[in-house]
């Protein structure tokens, strides 16, 4: 079970990057869309692209940045989501990519990187 200070600064990161996307033009369809398999922090429209996101917070680097705790195995994850929600809304003829957003929670304000096309698509 996940201590509820790393779920609460978890909805926190992902208030603050729902807020950062829609100001740099992103439209979010849904936000921790769950199903069988897992969740996705966000979902949103960017142009003509879908975009799945991921998003990690941290109060602090001690761990490392944010998004390197998005691995190979989570890039996994995220590809068997995503290929489940395009199947279940019944999504065809669709760019989609996955976007890495990393907020960093700092005394002196949050640090937020964007990182789009952050991987490939993973068949499982």
């Amino acid at each position: 079970m996940k201590d509820s200070s790393k779920i609460k600064t978890g909805k926190e990161g992902e208030k603050i990057a729902a807020a950062y996307l829609k100001k740099n033009g992103y439209r979010i369809i849904e936000t921790n869309f769950r199903c069988a398999i897992g969740e996705i922090d966000i979902i949103a429209r960017e142009k003509d692209e879908l975009v799945f996101l991921e998003v990690k917070t941290r109060r602090s680097e001690d761990l490392g940045f944010p998004e390197q705790a998005v691995g190979i195995k989570k890039q996994k994850k995220m590809s068997q989501l995503a290929l489940w929600y395009l199947q279940y809304k019944n999504i065809k003829n669709t760019n989609s990519r996955f976007d890495v957003l990393a907020v960093i929670m700092l005394p002196s304000g949050n640090e937020i990187k964007l990182i789009k096309n952050a991987f490939d698509f993973i068949a499982a």
